[in-house]
């Protein structure tokens, strides 16, 4: 089966301390479209930037079912959904599981398109995940950093 992507994303999250103020960064491209997503936290992790900024490319899609192409160098967001783990998670309400207010959200954006994860490496001159780290980074320092209520104010 071929996969013809409707929109082409891409991702990066980044944390200065883990935890620590945070930022996403996201690029979405599709035909003659592109626009640039980015937002900072004052206190959050690596691993909750990296999947909120997939979530938040999924969120600014105008269109259900369109197919999506997601590139990211987050292994803990590829492997999780890619090897099905997530649904795993879910069956079992998240029992013990990091984030999972942030899964729970992807999973109501993931379930309207048809999305498809690619893995890249971090910082190997991918441009668009390069510009998305940039974006991240940036965002992590430049006030007003927003507060990731779901990493401050629920129990872990």
């Amino acid at each position: 089966m071929t996969f013809s992507p409707h929109v082409i994303v891409y991702t990066d999250g980044a944390s200065t301390g883990n935890p620590g103020p945070g930022g996403y960064g996201v690029v979405l491209q599709s035909a003659k479209h592109r626009k640039e997503l980015s937002e900072g936290f004052r206190m959050t992790t690596n691993n909750r930037m990296e999947l909120l900024a997939v979530i938040v490319a999924l969120e600014a899609l105008k269109k259900p079912k369109l197919n999506v192409l997601i590139y990211s160098d987050s292994k803990y967001v590829v492997d999780a959904v890619e090897k099905k783990w997530v649904l795993g998670w879910e069956k079992k309400n998240f029992e013990k599981k990091a984030n999972p207010d942030l899964w729970r959200r992807f999973l109501r954006v993931y379930r309207q398109q048809n999305v498809l994860f690619k893995w890249v490496k971090g910082h190997a001159g991918i441009p668009e995940n390069e510009r998305c780290d940039e974006l991240a980074t940036t965002a992590a320092k430049t006030p007003p950093l927003s507060i990731d209520r779901g990493y401050e104010e629920l129990p872990r």
